[in-house]
């Protein structure tokens, strides 16, 4: 039997491929976005609880309702706004699953996506799963700024969605005030809808402050936040996330929601929802990453490679000009086999394969796995 592939052009993913490759050269892997330490035993010890407890039928599609109410607290503590846990908050199995449903939603064929590249690999194949277009406005390494007068151009009647990730997965910065004030003022007058990505929402650095859409009325009142569980707590694997948005955009996602996953692990809910009732849990992250971040940092300073340090999330992004001007893919490969650390080249993220020579280190590792990459960085 012949098929047409819905997705001709996608292979496997960059992330898999590297994580094989330095799985098989025994390298130390600094690529997909991972931990490798443990979660709270306190967190683990809930889901136990919870498992004793009898949470372990359907929890309900919106997600267990005591976690609910500790989510709405949480955006009540940290940006004094609210999401009323009834109708505009719905726990989701990861946030790639929230952002392919958001999408699914609302993208119809020959709508337009607009996107920031470097940009996470999940949204282009949702967008061309349902038909739209991705419109690309590229970022320039190495700072990766947006020129908000590009970004009008590039918007126009077709435009029904944009997508915006701060702390931004590759590049390691963020939207600052102004930038969101920019995007406010763009969009206002519009009927497109805003999707954030804001999943390392909790890691950022040199004590600036997340600048959430929820903090932005006119954003707020036509975007969905996306965030994770398993990015905060150091559990990828649980695969637990959420999305918040205003009522009615919210009963569009959950009539896809419901056919979807219809709801996700139920003993897991329960837990989170005790353990964020102690706000500390997910307050000193900044300061437990920034410390990773400096220790890796410290010890390559005098290696070959540049660097601007990460502003937030837990990825550095390193310029390997200085050593080599071979295409980034053909570099981190060779890194993987013949220096035994793998990392991620960012010019698969970017518009046409744009390669800037440079790569992204995962640092949410154990110090001592962030001495071991420094000591092969450093001979480099």
């Amino acid at each position: 039997m012949h098929h047409n592939s819905k997705l001709p052009h996608v292979g496997t993913t960059i992330f898999t491929v590297m994580s094989t490759l330095a799985q098989q050269h025994n390298a130390l892997n600094l690529s997909q976005g991972f931990p490798n330490f443990k979660s709270d035993q306190k967190l683990i010890d809930l889901v136990t609880n919870a498992m004793n407890s009898g949470y372990n039928q359907y929890a309900p599609m919106a997600g267990n309702l005591e976690l609910r109410v500790a989510i709405t607290n949480k955006f009540e503590k940290l940006y004094n706004i609210s999401y009323h846990p009834d109708s505009e908050i719905t726990v989701t199995s990861g946030a790639t699953q929230a952002i392919f449903t958001i999408i699914s939603a609302f993208i119809k064929p020959e709508d337009e996506v607009l996107i920031f590249r470097p940009a996470y690999d999940c949204y282009e194949p949702a967008i061309a799963l349902n038909g739209g277009k991705t419109i690309s406005v590229q970022l320039e390494a190495p700072h990766y700024q947006v020129d908000w007068t590009a970004v009008a151009k590039k918007v126009n009647s077709k435009t029904k969605m944009m997508i915006i990730n701060t702390p931004q997965n590759p590049s390691g910065t963020i939207f600052s005030e102004e930038d969101m004030l920019k995007l406010q003022d763009l969009l206002k007058g519009t009927d497109i809808i805003l999707l954030s990505d804001e999943v390392y929402e909790h890691i950022i650095f040199d004590d600036k402050n997340h600048q959430s859409v929820c903090m932005f009325p006119d954003l707020k009142s036509r975007s969905f936040v996306v965030a994770s569980f398993g990015k905060t707590f150091h559990n990828t694997g649980w695969k637990l996330g959420y999305c918040c948005a205003p009522k009615e955009l919210m009963a569009e996602f959950q009539k896809v929601h419901q056919f979807n996953v219809f709801c996700v692990n139920h003993p897991m809910q329960k837990a989170l929802a005790d353990y964020l009732q102690d706000p500390n849990h997910y307050l000193q992250l900044s300061t437990f990453y920034q410390r990773k971040r400096d220790l890796f940092l410290s010890l390559i300073k005098d290696s070959r490679f540049k660097f601007t340090p990460a502003e937030g999330a837990y990825f550095q992004i390193l310029d390997y000009s200085n050593i080599t001007m071979e295409n980034d893919v053909d570099f981190a490969k060779r890194l993987t086999i013949d220096h035994k650390i793998a990392a991620i080249p960012l010019s698969v993220f970017n518009t046409d394969n744009l390669d800037n020579k440079v790569l992204r280190f995962c640092f949410a590792k154990t110090d001592d796995t962030l001495k071991q990459a420094a000591d092969i960085l450093n001979s480099i």
